[in-house]
């Protein structure tokens, strides 16, 4: 086994994945220096993607209950947005926790360096200090890259205006457009999208697909749609955008497809949210025995590795799904391979959550995977309709779903829309890593009356016992 306090290790990039492998470096006694460009750790997830943008959905939502408290005989006054408060607050949240990073990194005795870094070889970077200023090569026994990503911009689209904003221009919140045009219904534009509707801009959202969120089961993605066709101002499917055309009073986009009434439209705001792209375009990556596939991600074996021997890669830049928490436990495989542990990175499942009112979530196989594989499977479905609390908080359009092998009765995937569905899924992961029966989940006790009984309730369906619904029995 590797002595793993006589390393030295260099991480490339302070997003999740990067810092949770410098920890558990320093943790385990390696000698570790991690170089990003920010002022500390956090990566695109802390500064510009997952926690902003949840601080701002949190504030969507509470708009959205104000206005329902309507249907329980409360009525607050028109709320009042001081956007710069707002914005305020949200940057607060990321400094907070950035910070905190950087104090952790102290803790640790992990040397973070603002910079960026370019291969010399295998073992040697040339890092470029942003801050400190000037340059210099620093040599390394193991180098981790966790460079993440970035929007992706479809080039016949691209024009030179600030009112084409991503998905980071739309996270800095610089006013509150009249009408926005959202190109792309993934979760990044439906989240987004979501924020500035109910904050007052009319949106509009384009889908080249037959339906949102195209990696998800239909029946989790129509209570969210339904939501949002009274959110929206539109959703247009099966709709292409052809050009964009920036003016005097907005961008005029040209739209194609068969539910489009108006081909021309002008837009204050157009957010292109179309998917992510690797960061792998390293500086002197090609000086190494590293490979990069066709689609950009850097190509690696199940303990991270490249193909050059002291060169790994995780997060983002490593191959889907590009998730923050995939990234994380990628990077502490990576590190406990450097140390000398035997281990693998072979999930059973990875959930995906999108965060949107109803949240969607979903871990292990769908029904989409289980047709296209031609796999067969029980599904047990539990309608938040019968759930008690679902009730209480009048969000009746829930529901909570097994995958099942009609054979083992093992649980094989979960899904689950509503509410609160991204903290439901933990359960759901857990049951499937752990090889787990139906019958475990329903005889597990749940506390009621809670939002988790509708796992234990979807497990007793599968067996026709499910106490809130009710199945004659069969002759």
């Amino acid at each position: 086994m590797t002595n793993a306090s006589s390393l030295r290790l260099a991480v490339i990039g302070g997003g999740p994945g990067g810092y949770a492998a410098a920890f558990l470096a320093a943790d385990l006694g390696m000698k570790v220096t991690m170089i990003d460009p920010e002022a500390n750790p956090g990566g695109v997830c802390l500064y510009h993607g997952c926690i902003p943008s949840k601080a701002l959905l949190h504030v969507a939502k509470l708009l959205e209950e104000a206005e329902q408290a309507k249907n329980w005989g409360i009525e607050f006054a028109t709320p009042k947005v001081d956007l710069n408060k707002l914005r305020g607050w949200k940057e607060s949240v990321v400094k907070r926790l950035t910070g905190g990073l950087g104090q952790l990194c102290k803790q640790r005795s992990v040397q973070f360096v603002q910079g960026k870094a370019a291969f010399v070889n295998g073992t040697t970077l040339k890092v470029t200090k942003t801050a400190a200023g000037g340059e210099e090569n620093l040599t390394f026994d193991r180098i981790i890259i966790a460079t993440g990503s970035r929007p992706t911009v479809i080039p016949s689209l691209k024009v030179d205006s600030p009112r084409l904003i991503d998905s980071t221009g739309a996270l800095d919140l610089q006013d509150i457009p009249n009408t926005l045009l959202v190109i792309g219904g993934g979760y990044i534009g439906l989240e987004l999208g979501s924020v500035y509707a109910t904050l007052g801009t009319k949106v509009t959202c384009v889908e080249m697909m037959p339906g949102l969120l195209p990696g998800a089961d239909r029946d989790l993605v129509l209570p969210l749609h339904k939501r949002l066709e009274k959110l929206f101002s539109a959703i247009l499917l099966n709709t292409t955008v052809k050009s964009l055309k920036d003016e005097k009073n907005g961008i005029r986009v040209t739209l194609e497809g068969t539910d489009v009434k108006e081909k021309e439209q002008v837009f204050e705001r157009v957010l292109m949210s179309v998917g992510r792209r690797p960061n792998s375009e390293i500086a002197g990556l090609d000086k190494t025995k590293v490979k990069v596939n066709q689609k950009g991600f850097i190509e690696i074996n199940e303990q991270r590795q490249t193909g050059e021997p002291t060169v790994y890669a995780i997060g983002d830049v490593a191959g889907e799904p590009m998730l923050a928490h995939k990234a994380m436990h990628e990077g502490r495989t990576a590190v406990e391979a450097i140390a000398g542990h035997k281990v693998a990175f072979e999930p059973n499942a990875i959930p995906a959550v999108v965060f949107t009112d109803p949240e969607i979530a979903w871990a292990g196989l769908t029904e989409t995977q289980a047709k296209e594989q031609g796999r067969e499977i029980s599904v047990a479905k539990f309608p938040w309709a019968a759930s008690g609390r679902a009730v209480t908080l009048d969000r009746m359009e829930g529901m909570t779903k097994l995958l099942i092998d009609p054979k083992t009765e093992r649980v094989l995937g979960v899904g689950i829309v509503g509410p609160g569905a991204g903290e439901l899924i933990a359960e759901g992961v857990l049951a499937i890593e752990m090889c787990a029966l139906a019958a475990d989940v329903g005889m597990t006790i749940h506390p009621h009356p809670t939002l988790s009984e509708t796992m234990m309730e979807s497990a007793e369906i599968f067996y026709g016992q499910a106490t809130d619904i009710y199945r004659p029995r069969k002759a």
